[in-house]
């Protein structure tokens, strides 16, 4: 199995991945699960959040796509958006500014009206073979994206959102298994487990289900953007299935924890792992 080797600058450009993800363009159909509903999805440009977005306006729902400057890739998303008869809007910048976080949420509700759905999705990671060779820049930056901003929009967003409403936190195998040369992805990853099933308890009153979901290696933009080379080359193969995820093999996943079918689950972490467990 396995991937050419290849590299990209940070955040990497969807498009010029070899061979390019399945975002489930061709292939994934919807069956109104979502109808009416409004979704804020952040890091919808590519990879995970791509696949989520388009399957979300295929079930029905309205968009909001949070990305950081991938113009090429958000264009080419919020067109299947478009074709699904769904609205999209949107909106570049850095989601690691809790300014920028309050602004995605007031365009969402401005645009769209509401907010039903917030996916917190997008990440940061970087390759390091050492702890010295980890800035305290890095550190930081790692954690304002990964969890800060799902600390500011979801506190943004919850004047916004009612009794239905959802939110779903993109966790990942590393916050259990963690590979010790991603070492501060894999800290926030777990705080955003953690983080979301805190939520869980103190939105349940409200009516309001939070879950998050913990993919294994998936085929994204960050892999060639964040992982050498000979890395890239293998990614994957050390699952019991023995291959990399493709985005759209998530999707699914995503359109149940937004809809009314998955009325009494919150407070769920759901490994999409290709065979390797989670705690």
């Amino acid at each position: 199995m396995g991937f050419p080797e290849q590299q990209q600058n940070v955040p990497g450009i969807q498009a010029r991945m070899d061979p390019v993800p399945d975002c489930g363009e061709e292939s994934y159909r919807g069956s109104g699960k979502l109808t009416g509903k409004r979704a804020v999805i952040t890091g919808g440009d590519s990879g995970i959040g791509r696949a989520v977005a388009i399957a979300y306006a295929r079930e029905g729902a309205d968009i909001l796509i949070a990305y950081l400057d991938e113009e090429e890739d958000a264009q080419d998303v919020a067109r299947y958006v478009e074709q699904a008869g769904r609205k999209c809007v949107l909106v570049p910048g850095d989601l690691s500014e809790p300014a920028h976080c309050r602004s995605v949420v007031d365009r969402a509700v401005q645009e769209l009206g509401g907010i039903d759905v917030l996916v917190n999705n997008a990440a940061y990671q970087m390759t390091r073979q050492s702890l010295e060779e980890i800035s305290d820049e890095e550190w930081q930056h790692t954690f304002n994206l990964n969890v800060g901003a799902y600390f500011y929009l979801a506190k943004a967003a919850l004047p916004h959102m009612g009794p239905g409403s959802s939110i779903i936190g993109s966790s990942s195998v590393n916050s259990d298994s963690p590979n010790p040369t991603l070492a501060p992805y894999a800290a926030s990853k777990a705080a955003i487990a953690n983080f979301s099933a805190s939520l869980a308890q103190l939105l349940g009153d409200k009516g309001i289900r939070v879950n998050s979901v913990a993919p294994g290696p998936i085929w994204t933009p960050l892999i060639p953007s964040t992982m050498p080379p000979d890395a890239v080359k293998s990614f994957g193969e050390n699952v019991p299935l023995g291959r990399a995820g493709q985005p759209v093999e998530l999707a699914a996943l995503y359109v149940l924890l937004a809809s009314d079918d998955a009325s009494y689950i919150s407070g769920a972490r759901v490994a999409v792992t290709g065979g390797r467990p989670i705690l």
